[in-house]
C-alpha cells in the first residue's frame, strides 16, 4: 500500500490507464505542463509526453468535442472540465450527443470516455465554481455518474471508468484533494455501481456522498458515543449504476434513512433514492425519510456563510437524533 493523497491517486489513476493501454489519452486544459489547476495531474506530461496528455485552449466545447471524436475513432480519452460548474458550457454535447450516440446508432458506435471534473464546495470559490452538480449528469440517460471520497477509490473507480464502454462523468470533490489515505499498488480496479458499507449499525441508515463521506462517519461515531444511536455509513461511489441492493439490504434492517448530500435540495440524489426505499421498502420503515442538504440557493463564497449552508457534522447528528427519538 501506497500513503496518497487524494489528489495524487488522480495522477495514479490516470498513469495506470496510459501504462496498460496505448489507446488511452488525456486532454484538458492546463493538465499538461502545469500539472492541473488543482495539481492533480503533476508528472503525467514528463512521463507519456505532449501527443498522449495535451494542453488545450480555454474551451470546454473544445475539449469534449475532441474528447468525443476520439472516442468515435477507437480511442478512449479522458477529459477534464476544470470546474463542474463549466460543464454548463459543453452539456449539449455531453447530453444530447456523447449520451445518446451509442443509443441512436444502434450500438455501432460505443463512447468509452471519461470527463473528470472538480467539483463542490468548500474551498471558497463562489457561486459560480463551488456547485455540486452531479444531480444534473444523474438525470440524463446514456451517462455513468461516479463520486468518490477515498483516494484508494479515486484510483479504483477512475480505472473502472476508463475501461467502461460507457461514457462515465467523474465527479473529484475539490476539498478533499488534500486528503490522505492507503492506495493498492499495481493495476487497482473497483467496480462501478458497488456502495461500500463503511459502519455497520442497527438503529439508521446514513447514505453520503463524496465530501459529505467524512462527515457522515464522524457523526456516525458521535451518535454512537454520545447518544447510544448506532448508524449504518454506506458510501454510494456511483450513483449510475446505483447499487440499491447494498442500501435497500441497510434500510431494512434499520428500518430508517438518512441521506447526506452537498448538492441543492431540489431534485438532488438522495430524492431519487428516497422515492426508491419508499417504493419498495415503506413497510419495513419505522419513521420518514430524511434528507440533509444544502439549501436550493447559490453557494455563498464567505467562508462563515458557506460552512453555514453546506450540512455538517452536527447537522447530521441532530437530524438523526431526531429521526430515532
Amino acid at each position: 500500500m501506497a500513503q496518497l493523497s487524494y489528489r495524487e491517486a488522480v495522477a495514479a489513476g490516470i498513469a495506470q490507464e496510459l501504462r496498460r493501454d496505448s489507446n488511452v489519452v488525456f486532454i484538458g486544459e492546463d493538465i499538461a505542463s502545469a500539472g492541473g489547476v488543482f495539481k492533480a495531474t503533476v508528472g503525467l506530461l514528463e512521463e507519456f509526453g505532449p501527443k498522449r496528455v495535451r494542453d488545450c485552449p480555454i474551451s470546454e466545447q473544445a475539449i469534449i468535442g475532441a474528447a468525443m471524436g476520439a472516442a468515435m475513432t477507437g480511442l478512449r480519452p479522458i477529459a477534464e472540465i476544470m470546474f463542474s460548474d463549466f460543464l454548463a458550457v459543453c452539456w449539449d454535447i455531453i447530453a444530447n450527443q456523447i449520451a445518446k450516440t451509442r443509443y441512436m446508432t444502434n450500438g455501432q458506435f460505443s463512447m468509452p470516455l471519461v470527463i473528470r471534473t472538480a467539483n463542490g464546495a468548500g474551498s471558497r470559490f463562489g457561486a459560480q465554481h463551488s456547485q455540486s452538480v452531479e444531480n444534473w449528469a444523474m438525470a440524463i440517460p446514456g451517462l455513468k455518474v461516479v463520486a468518490p471520497s477515498t483516494p484508494a477509490d479515486v484510483k479504483g473507480l477512475l480505472a473502472a471508468a476508463v475501461r467502461d464502454p460507457d461514457p462515465v462523468l467523474f465527479f473529484e470533490q475539490k476539498s478533499l484533494y488534500g486528503t490522505k489515505g492507503e492506495v493498492p499498488e499495481g493495476d487497482h480496479v473497483v467496480p462501478l455501481g458497488k456502495a461500500k458499507v463503511l459502519r455497520q449499525g442497527d438503529d439508521v441508515t446514513i447514505v453520503a456522498l463524496a465530501a459529505m463521506v467524512p462527515r457522515a462517519v464522524k457523526a456516525a461515531e458521535t451518535l454512537h458515543s454520545e447518544h447510544g444511536i448506532s448508524a449504518t455509513v454506506i458510501d454510494v461511489r456511483s450513483l449510475v449504476p446505483l447499487d440499491t441492493t447494498t442500501i435497500f439490504e441497510s434500510v431494512s434492517a434499520t428500518g430508517r434513512l438518512v441521506t447526506v448530500e452537498e448538492n441543492p435540495r431540489l431534485c438532488g440524489w438522495g430524492a431519487e433514492l428516497s422515492s426508491l426505499v419508499a417504493e419498495e421498502l415503506f413497510w419495513d420503515l419505522e419513521g420518514p425519510i430524511v434528507r440533509v442538504t444544502t439549501p436550493h440557493i447559490p453557494l455563498p463564497a464567505a467562508d462563515s456563510m458557506e460552512d453555514a449552508v453546506l450540512p455538517s457534522v452536527e447537522r447530521i447528528v441532530d437530524s438523526v437524533r431526531r429521526l430515532a427519538d
